[in-house]
């Protein structure tokens, strides 16, 4: 059973090494979380699959190196023409795999798989211009050295996606790659590896290894081979991940957790600020970035109560696959019973339930309800620790000092959203705001080439633009003496 009929594709659920299919002694189930229907057995990997992923990848990234940006973005830009062919095909796999709404993967998600493969491997074309200066006669030249074999290890909420994130800078910086995909969510990083080879990608250049975290993710991250390790997920993870690399001294990149904060200010526009805060609700609130603490001006607060509770009623939840919906499942029965869990401690803790409060009994399954809680005490862990989940909080403040005091309460630093009715007053807000992103009057607004990283406990580094060649190449300056040259 190496192969399953998915969506119109057929997914090889092997591993992807060296240019060749891999199986496994044992396997491990991918589940919908749509249904629980279990809809493919998956090689798991360990220390083996591991080892053969970093040799392969090893033994392919001299002659990748030696492509140079023009021929190694020639083979990029065909596999970013191939993820777009294969659009609707992958979001419909995606869906399947790991619940989010269809057509978001059509007309967002899988584009961007593409765009982000595409952007960096022009970045690396037009961008890294060695910059050349002088010092006392001599010449500085900058350059961006292909720096190995990249270990990304990735999420399950925006699986392909933040895959290519991090895929894209490394091929594009000459690097060669070994990807584990989350367990939850294998299939898409499978057929990925198809359409690298349709590319003419050579083989070892891009490798997967499947497999559960403690086992193939730790046998990857403490190998001496791996030159690179970029990582997305939670805090706990991330220090394993950290003290494995410390034993090689390998680099890491990492984007972390959050419990970003959303201020609605007194002269705030109050449809808008609504409007952004129900959006928070975004992929059943399975987002890092989404500001799930509503920090709202004390004298416009019962009206955006009301208004934020009414439109939040209109929200749609069901299966994902339906046009209409807008709130599917959460991703798994461990994931479920974990925000269950915090909320009831929340309530259990003296939180009052606005709308929602737990699991959606009509649909059953994976379906928590749209969820806002008032009243919680500060420093409670609904206040401070991420839920992940369709849960907001909301609190009151009086003065803009004291927003950015409650903003800045929590181990995290990953994003912040301010809806504001003047822009000397959002300026002032934001200099204080300790976040990697911040957006006002607006979220979810990127653009590849600024930087995106998280400051605190959400994360070490930047990636982006020239940042993600900084973490994924070796930065070199070479010094030429102005004499000694043959005539």
């Amino acid at each position: 059973m190496h192969q399953v009929e998915l969506a119109g594709l057929t997914v090889d659920t092997r591993h992807y090494i060296g240019g060749e299919r891999v199986a496994s002694a044992e396997q491990f189930e991918s589940v919908s979380p749509i249904d629980g229907a279990v809809i493919a057995h998956v090689a798991r990997g360990g220390q083996a699959e591991a080892n053969a992923a970093v040799a392969a990848a090893q033994r392919a990234f001299p002659a990748w190196r030696d492509l140079g940006p023009t021929g190694r973005g020639e083979i990029l830009h065909r596999l970013a023409d191939l993820v777009e062919a294969n659009v609707e095909q992958l979001a419909q796999l995606e869906t399947l795999d790991n619940g989010s709404l269809l057509r978001s993967h059509r007309r967002g998600v899988m584009p961007r798989v593409a765009m982000n493969i595409r952007f960096f491997a022009d970045w690396a074309l037009n961008e890294l211009s060695h910059p050349v200066w002088q010092t006392r006669g001599h010449d500085n030249v900058v350059s961006w050295d292909p720096s190995g074999v990249a270990a990304i290890i990735t999420p399950w909420n925006a699986p392909l996606m933040l895959a290519t994130w991090r895929i894209g800078p490394a091929l594009a910086a000459g690097d060669t790659v070994v990807l584990k995909p989350a367990e939850w969510t294998p299939l898409s990083a499978s057929y990925f590896a198809d359409l690298c080879e349709q590319a003419g990608m050579p083989a070892g250049v891009f490798n997967v290894v499947q497999g559960f975290g403690a086992e193939v993710g730790a046998a990857l991250v403490a190998h001496p081979g791996i030159a690179r390790i970029a990582f997305t997920g939670s805090v706990p993870t991330a220090k394993a991940i950290a003290r494995a690399a410390a034993e090689n001294l390998t680099p890491v990149s990492f984007e972390l957790g959050g419990k970003s904060p959303l201020i609605v200010t007194d002269d705030a526009d109050l449809d808008l600020a609504v409007e952004i805060a129900v959006e928070q609700y975004d992929n059943a609130g399975q987002v890092c970035l989404s500001g799930t603490r509503l920090l709202v001006h004390k004298d416009i607060a019962e009206a955006f109560a009301a208004r934020f509770a009414e439109k939040a009623a209109q929200l749609v939840q069901g299966d994902p696959r339906d046009e209409a919906t807008q709130i599917g499942p959460q991703i798994h029965r461990v994931h479920i019973d974990r925000v269950t869990g915090f909320v009831e401690r929340a309530k259990a803790d003296g939180a009052r339930v606005v709308i929602g409060g737990g699991p959606n009994d009509e649909l059953g399954g994976l379906y928590f309800k749209p969820t806002l809680l008032m009243d919680a005490k500060p420093g409670s862990e609904i206040l401070t620790a991420e839920v992940f989940g369709p849960v907001l909080t909301m609190q009151t403040f009086s003065s803009d000092e004291e927003a950015v005091e409650v903003a800045n309460a929590t181990e995290y630093g990953l994003a912040a959203v301010v809806v504001c009715g003047d822009r000397e007053r959002a300026e002032r807000l934001t200099k204080n705001l300790v976040a990697g992103t911040i957006w006002v009057n607006c979220f979810f607004v990127r653009d590849l080439a600024a930087p995106f990283g998280g400051s605190k406990k959400s994360g070490i580094g930047r990636e982006g633009g020239v940042w993600s060649f900084d973490f994924y190449a070796d930065v070199k300056n070479t010094v030429y003496a102005p004499s000694g040259w043959k005539e």
